[in-house]
């Protein structure tokens, strides 16, 4: 996919205020070892998890020691999770993607936005996919649980959020480190929440979608980066050849 690159997503400017030309990451530079590192246990902790729960159709030992406390909410709770969960549905889900892509167009980020839309999307079609190599039931033969496609849209989405804040607002190490880890855990923690008060998946269904949207988005922004990168090389050559 052709990603234009504008004047807005080049990053940092040379010396006299001059642009450097390269073309803003959506993975900042100072979070690739960290997210690196991030992807590679989030991946142990799905096929973990996947493995043990394969076939399954009975809460494990850490879903009987959480779900209790979550499971069947009242009222005015149960309506915030109804409303949490419309947010992983089809309608709102194309809504959240929607408003978070103008919102990047407006930012004059087309790379975030093609990011938003992939990594996003990836994240939903990836815990799609496990839960049919997987084959964990809740409720039925029908109903397939492992991992929650909701807490990895809701992750998958936050990441990518704090992912173009950190570059925006040219957040360091730790400040990155920091909203990255605590987007992903509110967003993937509330809508998990809702998911296990709903009873429509089991705890370690959550921490598995939570865990694949930490595995995709990162890998998706490397390829989105990789991928512009590359046609970004074979521009400046063209245009340059051009001049001669």
């Amino acid at each position: 996919m052709a990603v234009p690159i504008t004047a807005s997503d080049r990053g940092p400017t040379g010396r006299g205020g001059r642009g450097t030309g390269r073309p803003t990451p959506t993975v900042p530079p100072q979070l690739r070892a960290w997210l690196g590192l991030i992807v590679v246990l989030a991946a142990a902790v799905v096929v973990v998890l996947g493995v043990l729960y394969a076939g399954h159709s009975r809460p494990g030992m850490v879903d009987r020691w959480v779900q209790p406390a979550v499971d069947g909410v009242r009222p005015p709770w149960r309506q915030v999770a109804l409303a949490m969960d419309f947010l992983g549905e089809p309608a709102g889900a194309a809504t959240l993607l929607l408003a978070a892509a103008a919102g990047c167009l407006l930012l004059r980020r087309p790379r975030a936005a093609v990011l938003v839309v992939a990594g996003v999307g990836i994240a939903v079609g990836m815990a799609t996919l496990l839960k049919h190599l997987v084959g964990r039931t809740i409720h039925g033969d029908g109903n397939l649980s492992y991992p929650s496609g909701h807490t990895a849209f809701a992750t998958a989405l936050a990441l990518v959020v704090a992912l173009l804040a950190t570059g925006r607002f040219g957040l360091g190490r730790t400040a990155g480190r920091l909203l990255v880890l605590a987007s992903a855990l509110v967003a993937g923690g509330a809508m998990g929440w809702a998911q296990v008060a709903l009873g429509a998946h089991y705890p370690t269904d959550v921490l598995g979608g939570w865990c694949t949207a930490l595995v995709v988005t990162p890998a998706t922004a490397w390829l989105i980066d990789g991928a512009a990168g590359r046609l970004g090389d074979r521009t400046a050559g063209a245009g340059r050849r051009e001049r001669r």
